[in-house]
């Protein structure tokens, strides 16, 4: 199979969510952090909402800081090359099915923990943590194949 990917390492990727507030900033502080000489990872969402604190909190109990992070939309990357963009959530999927300048891409859903917004912080910081780790459990090792491989599927 031919290589969609950079010969060299890292490769470029860019997260995409709706807002960019929660799932793709903790997808690219975990990739950065995880798979640093791997992978660069951007993210963007469709608007721009803001960093959620709760994000920012359960980052940072495992020691990566995403508190710099800002929040941005999808314009500010349209004339960047990517080797990869990754939607974490349909409606991201939706109004973004194809970007320009990537050499692939690749949906990946994860529940948004921003419903959690309003309820208590125990039981919200919960459901930041759950998409949290499942961020952890599948992207990162998705991009590591494919860091390794460098092919498309």
């Amino acid at each position: 199979m031919i290589s969609k990917f950079s010969d060299t390492l890292p490769r470029r990727v860019l997260v995409i969510c709706t807002g960019n507030s929660c799932r793709s900033q903790m997808a690219q502080g975990l990739i950065n952090h995880d798979l640093a000489g791997q992978w660069i990872a951007e993210s963007a969402g469709i608007i721009a909402s803001g960093v959620n604190r709760r994000a920012i909190q359960v980052m940072a109990e495992l020691g990566i800081d995403i508190s710099h992070h800002t929040s941005k939309t999808i314009r500010q990357f349209l004339n960047q090359p990517f080797d990869l963009v990754v939607t974490v959530c349909d409606n991201a999927k939706e109004m973004c099915p194809v970007f320009p300048g990537a050499k692939a891409s690749h949906h990946m859903s994860f529940e948004d923990p921003v419903y959690a917004t309003e309820l208590p912080d125990e039981i919200a910081l919960a459901a930041f943590r759950q998409v949290r780790d499942q961020i952890r459990q599948q992207l990162v090792p998705f991009l590591r194949g494919y860091a390794t491989k460098g092919e498309s599927e």
